[in-house]
């Protein structure tokens, strides 16, 4: 792990930013191609959205998987939480845009009414100070806060990963893989927490 580890030291934090976009080039390309189905709007949006919830359990892994191997991406994990965002606003602005139209009536209605609409407006809201305060001003200003506030980010992995099982309104594998990935995560960084202040 220390030879992985010296592999990646010149490997700057802002290299995630372009490869991070590559989902959406690919999304780019398959539209070109006609190749977005019968309904592209939907499948953009869910594409988008699923790019988001991948960048948040990897971002989410990235502590754990420093203390089970010894690998330590932590340098990254900035940028990782900032491309979820990315394509969380993409995934928000496909709806409010291309599917609803921006009726504002018909989306007060659905976030009122639809429970994968309200957690998935939940998580977009908990994201918010969490972009807002993704830059060394806001970490030297917060101190010791910032450690805490950004502990919402485990809440939105949650909300993401539940706002999927929602959508899909049934039980199929792929939803139920990512919501045990975060459970997983979040329940190891507990369980390691209360072992380490023992």
């Amino acid at each position: 792990m220390q030879r992985v580890n010296q592999a990646l030291r010149p490997i700057p934090g802002w290299v995630v930013y372009p490869l991070g976009l590559l989902p959406l080039a690919w999304l780019v390309v398959r539209g070109a191609l006609g190749d977005l189905g019968v309904d592209p709007v939907k499948e953009v949006e869910h594409a988008l959205g699923l790019t988001a919830l991948q960048f948040l359990v990897g971002g989410l892994a990235i502590t754990p998987l420093r203390w089970i191997t010894g690998v330590n991406l932590i340098r990254y994990r900035r940028a990782v939480g900032l491309v979820a965002f990315f394509y969380v606003v993409l995934h928000l602005a496909v709806w409010l845009l291309l599917d609803i139209q921006l009726r504002w009536g018909e989306i007060g209605a659905d976030i009122l009414r639809r429970p994968y609409i309200t957690i998935g407006m939940l998580g977009f809201a908990l994201m918010i100070p969490l972009a807002a305060t993704s830059n060394n001003a806001a970490i030297r200003r917060l101190g010791a806060k910032w450690r805490v506030l950004h502990r919402l980010t485990y809440l939105a992995a949650l909300t993401g990963a539940v706002h999927f099982m929602l959508v899909v309104k049934a039980w199929p594998t792929e939803p139920m893989l990512y919501l045990g990935s975060v459970g997983i995560l979040l329940a190891f960084r507990m369980v390691r927490g209360r072992w380490t202040t023992r």
